[in-house]
């Protein structure tokens, strides 16, 4: 409970601290940080990324990334969260899958939730590939085995990072309970865990002596880009 608390208090921090940077800022730290994302070794050589479509406002904006995936012949995934049909043990009652974008007229056509995120139709899900495999919701099924949507690179959102890549989400817990069902899917299927990239304006990362507070669920980035341009990477900033 210590940890709930604390990783509230953050947002808190931080949601108030993200409250006072401009538009302008965020459009200048957005240009570094797709710059720097894009001249990463595993971005250029992904076949399939999955990608978090963004806020109007208070983070990095991923619309670029967007276009630019497409303009690379790359296969796009992006988040769709749903209430699953039938109670699971150990599964919160609602989840995230990764769906397939299927052009930039199909992005551009999304609809938007109450946050302003950008987010395809119920009726549509139904034909999108799904990263598990198949067509639409996975509904909790991790045994479907191979495919050729597996996921190379998972770009991410964050409240807060800090310089041992840890992160603090939006408190629904949905991305570290996705990857911990892809792992088990990797397993099924012989193929590897994705590259894990955050994004991040450059208020969102904490002072060098503070660290996010976090658990063993909780999943540690690979890589993260700031809105300065600079990129931190686990080769790099954790122990050998």
């Amino acid at each position: 409970m210590a940890i709930v608390q604390a990783k509230k208090e953050l947002r808190r921090r931080i949601k108030q601290l993200l409250s006072g940077v401009t538009q302008e800022s965020i459009a200048r730290q957005t240009d570094l940080c797709m710059k720097s994302l894009l001249s990463l070794p595993e971005y250029k050589k992904a076949r399939a990324i999955s990608v978090f479509l963004s806020m109007p406002s208070g983070e990095i904006s991923t619309t670029n990334i967007v276009k630019n995936a497409f303009q690379h012949n790359k296969k796009i995934f992006i988040p769709y969260t749903y209430k699953l049909k039938k109670a699971l043990d150990l599964w919160p009652p609602q989840v995230m899958d990764m769906v397939q974008l299927e052009s930039v007229s199909d992005f551009e056509n999304l609809g938007s939730d109450k946050w302003g995120i950008p987010i395809p139709s119920a009726e549509s899900v139904d034909r999108r590939r799904n990263c598990f495999g198949g067509l639409g919701k996975s509904e909790g099924d991790q045994e479907l085995g191979p495919t050729d949507e597996d996921l190379d690179i998972v770009i991410m959102p964050g409240m807060a990072f800090d310089r041992r890549l840890e992160r603090v989400g939006h408190g629904k817990g949905y991305y570290d309970f996705f990857l911990q069902r892809y792992l088990y899917h990797t397993q099924k299927a012989g193929t590897k865990m994705p590259f894990l990239v955050g994004l991040g304006l450059e208020e969102q990362l904490l002072p060098a002596e503070e660290q996010v507070p976090a658990d063993a669920t909780d999943y540690k980035l690979d890589a993260l880009i700031l809105g300065s341009g600079e990129v931190l990477r686990a080769d790099t900033t954790r122990p050998k």
